[in-house]
């Protein structure tokens, strides 16, 4: 009986250390993989979220004024 529960608990402890390797190595993998995302996205010349909607709000701003202006324009070639 001593060695049923010997070879039980090195079963065990066998066990116990292969979760731990496993672990180790998805937390490893895990710490690898997010380095090369984010290496990747530094190397491409994405915007940011705050640029792109600063940019958004120029365009439509620079919109306004044309479209303002063509009618003054407009207004003006018809008086002439």
């Amino acid at each position: 009986m001593t060695t049923e529960n010997k070879f039980f608990d090195d079963i065990s402890k066998l066990m116990t250390n292969a979760m731990g390797v496993a672990q180790g190595a998805k937390s490893e993998a895990e710490t690898a993989m997010k380095g090369w995302v984010d290496r990747w996205l530094a190397d491409r010349d994405f915007v940011t979220r705050e640029e792109f909607e600063a940019v958004r709000e120029m365009a439509i701003k620079a919109r306004t004024e044309n479209a303002e202006l063509k009618a003054r324009l407009d207004a003006l070639e018809k008086d002439a």
